[in-house]
């Protein structure tokens, strides 16, 4: 672990912040939700790390499902008091599921992942030659000096409700008459969530694949379908020679509709929206997402309890969509989140990230509300 961060392990005092919201309403952490110990904490976790990292506490099979059961959503970020220290809580624990990947000591689930990275390129185990098919029959050009480079990911490629809110963005895009191209079969994974997992190598090796990829092709701007994607490569790619802009397709839908570019057609529906973390706290876009919703005639916007920098987290980052470590049942962030947008009146969910609409779609089905509340990605409402 950098020594920088074991520097501040004891910073924390354990005063339970950390779970909550900024309006205490209820529980926003998704793996204390889940399981109710304060090891699953922010605080806890912290504790941890610091015993294992004095040699109190060994490296056991309990101790890493317990740091790789955090999701990445930086609640905890947004609630501690402790300033300065509490911008490196996410990090601290990325850096210690990171030295864990480094000796080998990982849940299975987690190495199954990281195997699927490695082998196949995509949590999928899908084939490369694939990640083009979402595409078919939409003519969707290779990217060849376009203003933009369409960046679907993984999600996109391969997760079928991934493919629809591709195709549908692509539909908005030739709509607003958007100069646009693919990669197709030679796109590679963002690495955002591997990352994020700790497999600092595998991380390095597809960012710079990505990084040559784009300065071969002289691409300058890329707008990319999943939060994920689009904070890795804002945040993270600039330090490894990534030099271009990027953009959510959030950020780029809303310019389009504010230049007149992109005109929205009339929708009756009470919807309210579903906030990405990685878009949320990890990058404060907060209002790309609204702004649209709003620009539809007729469209009734509503607000969960939770919202904005507050949002319940869906229960998918950190590699959790794949590896399932939190698992399901009625106290999984997805489903207590989906009750949530129930409660708020809304007939539709909105959600802008692959990852949220797969978490989210499932727990409307195990919450068997299905007929009642629909979720929908933003390219397909809009």
């Amino acid at each position: 672990m950098k020594p920088e961060y074991q520097a501040l392990l004891h910073r924390c005092f354990r005063c339970g912040w950390c779970k909550f919201p900024s309006s205490y309403v209820d529980i926003n952490c998704p793996a204390y939700l889940k399981h109710r110990f304060e090891s699953f904490s922010s605080g806890g976790r912290l504790w941890l790390i610091r015993a294992w990292q004095d040699g109190e506490i060994e490296a056991s099979a309990r101790l890493q499902e317990i740091l790789f059961t955090c999701v990445t959503c930086r609640n905890c970020v947004e609630s501690c008091a402790m300033d300065k220290f509490k911008d490196e809580l996410c990090e601290i624990f990325i850096d210690a599921r990171g030295d864990l990947v480094d000796q080998g000591r990982v849940p299975p689930a987690v190495r199954n992942y990281l195997k699927a990275m490695t082998v196949s390129g995509n949590p999928y185990r899908r084939p490369h030659t694939e990640r083009t098919d979402w595409a078919d029959g939409l003519e969707v050009p290779a990217y060849d000096g376009h203003d933009y480079l369409l960046y679907v990911g993984d999600g996109g490629a391969f997760d079928d409700l991934g493919r629809r809110m591709a195709q549908a963005l692509v539909w908005l895009f030739r709509e607003a008459g958007l100069s646009f191209g693919i990669l197709g079969s030679e796109e590679s994974s963002d690495g955002n969530d591997v990352r994020a997992v700790g497999e600092r190598g595998l991380f390095r090796e597809l960012a710079r694949a990505n990084i040559e990829q784009f300065r071969r092709r002289g691409v300058r701007k890329v707008v990319t379908l999943s939060p994920h994607a689009f904070n890795t490569m804002l945040n993270d790619y600039p330090s490894l020679g990534g030099d271009f802009e990027v953009f959510h397709f959030t950020q780029l839908l809303q310019g389009l509709v504010a230049n007149a570019r992109l005109t929205l057609r009339p929708r009756e529906a009470r919807v309210t929206y579903h906030d990405p973390c990685y878009l949320g706290r990890w990058n404060g876009e907060y209002l790309a997402g609204r702004a649209l919703l709003a620009a539809v005639p007729g469209l009734e916007l509503v607000e969960m309890e939770r919202a904005r920098a507050d949002a319940l987290c869906c229960g998918g980052g950190g590699g959790n969509a794949f590896t399932d470590l939190l698992g399901a049942g009625p106290a999984s962030a997805a489903r207590v989140r989906v009750r949530e947008a129930l409660a708020s009146g809304a007939e539709i969910l909105a959600v802008a990230c692959p990852l949220c609409y797969r978490m989210l779609d499932d727990a409307v089905k195990a919450e068997g509300l299905e007929g009642v509340l629909r979720v929908a990605d933003l390219p397909s409402l809009l």
